[in-house]
């Protein structure tokens, strides 16, 4: 597991260390509200070359994401909301979850038994106003 205390200026080399360690393109964030994970899974996808403006799909439930040639980056899904399981299926998570692309997910407690065994969990906790401890 790697463990690193960081600050915002810092994120970009955070991110960059992240995707040459993680094993796969799945990532599930835990983490308080407010602790970052929405801004970290935005300098994601601007390091792996997103286009567009990204933001918590907090009540969209799910963003989309795409390289500046128009391919399909990947899905960024907000499961804060959900009351069940049963609405990540009704939405059709399988689906999504059945691409080769990146899924970053918030709140994966809310769908416990959903999240695929292969995701990668990102932790991050508030030490101080600016500065988290994330691991994974």
């Amino acid at each position: 597991m790697k463990e690193i205390v960081y600050t915002l200026p810092q994120i970009e080399t955070i991110v960059q260390q992240l995707i040459a360690t993680i094993p796969n393109k799945i990532l599930s964030f835990h983490g308080p509200m407010g602790a970052g994970k929405t801004t970290l899974i935005k300098a994601l996808v601007k390091t792996l070359g997103g286009t567009g403006t990204v933001n918590s799909p907090t009540f969209g439930i799910v963003n989309e994401y795409h390289y500046q040639n128009g391919e399909l980056l990947g899905y960024h899904f907000d499961f804060y909301r959900l009351k069940s399981e049963m609405e990540a299926l009704d939405m059709g998570l399988e689906d999504y979850l059945d691409q080769d692309v990146w899924v970053f997910m918030e709140w994966p407690e809310k769908i416990g038994s959903l999240v695929p065994k292969e995701a990668t969990p990102i932790y991050i906790e508030v030490i101080g106003p600016e500065t988290r401890h994330i691991s994974w």
